[in-house]
C-alpha cells in the first residue's frame, strides 16, 4: 500500500509543571529534509530526534516542532542580587532625593531592568524528562504515519481509477487499428491512382507492407498493457514505491506518445489525448507518493 508524503502529527503530555507538546508537519520532496524548532537546552538531543524521525518518516520536507510549556512555580530565571545591590546603590548617589521606601522601589524596578540583573541558569537536561518528549515523539511519529496512510488509500483509489480509464482507452485504440491501416492503404492506393501511372502490382504490395510496417504500433500496444498491469500490482506491493511507480509512469508514456506519433488518424491521436490526460494527473499526484 502506498503512503502519501503529506501528513501532520501531535503529541501533548503534560508533567507535573510542564506541558510538552510536539507537532511534525510533512510535505513531499525528492529528499528528507528536516527542519527541527526545539528549546536551546535540548539542542544536543537534536540528533536522536533527526535520526528517529529519518528512520520511521523516510523521505519527505518535515517540520519539528517541540514547545515545552512551564505550568507550574518552576523556573530557571534568579534575580542576579549582588548585582541589583550595586545598581541601587549607584542610583541613590545619582538620584540623591529618593530617600522614601517608595523611592526605594522605583530605584529597583529601574535597576532590574539593567544588563545582568537577571540570569538564567542553562538547565541540564533530565534525562527522565527527555524519554518522555521522546515517547511524545514516537506518539508523534505513528500519528502522521496514520495520516500519510490515509491520504495514501485516497492516491492509490484515483490511480486505479485512472489507469482502467487508460486501458479502456486502450482497447478503444486496438478497436480503431484494424480502421486505421485500412485507411492508410486506401490513401496510398488512391495516391498511386492519380499519379495516373502503370505500376508493377507487386512491387507496390511490396512498398505498402513496409509503409505499413512502419506504421504498425503492435508491439507498443503490448509493451502498453504490461507496464498498466506492472503499475497496478506495484501498487499492491507491500511498502510504499513511489519511485518505482514513477518509473514506470515513464515508460508509460513512452509508449503513449510512440503510439501518437504512428496513429497517422485522428480518430485515434484524439484517443491518444486521452490517455496523455490521464497519465498527467496520475504523474501530479505521483509527487506526493513516498
Amino acid at each position: 500500500m502506498i503512503k502519501s508524503m503529506t501528513g501532520f502529527g501531535k503529541s501533548i503530555v503534560q508533567l507535573s509543571s510542564k506541558k510538552i507538546t510536539v507537532e511534525l508537519k510533512s510535505l513531499n520532496s525528492k529528499s528528507l529534509d528536516i527542519n527541527a524548532r526545539i528549546p536551546s537546552n535540548y539542542r544536543e538531543k537534536e540528533l536522536d530526534m533527526r535520526t528517529l524521525i529519518a528512520n520511521t518518516l523516510e523521505r519527505g520536507k518535515i517540520d519539528l516542532s517541540l514547545y515545552i510549556e512551564i505550568t507550574g512555580e518552576e523556573s530557571n530565571v534568579t534575580v542576579n542580587t549582588g548585582v541589583v545591590r550595586q545598581y541601587v546603590d549607584q542610583l541613590k548617589k545619582v538620584y540623591p532625593e529618593y530617600t522614601s521606601p517608595e523611592d526605594t522601589i522605583e530605584l529597583m524596578k529601574m535597576a532590574v531592568r539593567m544588563p545582568d540583573a537577571l540570569k538564567t541558569e542553562k538547565d541540564e537536561i533530565d534525562e527522565s524528562e527527555y524519554a518522555v518528549i521522546e515517547g511524545a515523539l514516537k506518539e508523534a511519529l505513528q500519528s502522521i504515519n496514520d495520516f500519510r496512510g490515509q491520504e495514501g488509500a485516497i492516491l492509490e483509489n484515483d490511480f486505479v481509477n485512472r489507469i482502467k480509464v487508460i486501458l479502456s482507452l486502450l482497447k478503444e485504440v486496438e478497436a480503431l487499428d484494424p480502421e486505421r491501416l485500412g485507411s492508410i492503404r486506401e490513401r496510398l492506393e488512391k495516391a498511386v491512382s492519380d499519379l495516373k501511372e502503370n505500376v508493377d502490382q507487386n512491387r507496390f504490395e511490396q512498398e505498402l507492407i513496409f509503409y505499413l510496417e512502419k506504421y504498425d504500433i503492435t508491439e507498443e500496444k503490448v509493451r502498453l498493457a504490461n507496464h498498466l498491469d506492472y503499475f497496478l500490482v506495484t501498487l499492491e506491493a507491500a511498502g510504499s514505491n513511489g519511485k518505482k511507480l514513477g518509473f514506470i509512469c515513464q515508460e508509460i508514456g513512452r509508449e503513449i506518445n510512440t503510439i501518437g506519433s504512428k496513429a497517422n488518424y485522428a480518430p485515434m491521436q484524439k484517443v491518444v489525448v486521452q490517455m496523455k490526460d490521464e497519465l498527467e494527473k496520475i504523474k501530479e499526484q505521483m509527487l506526493n507518493v513516498l
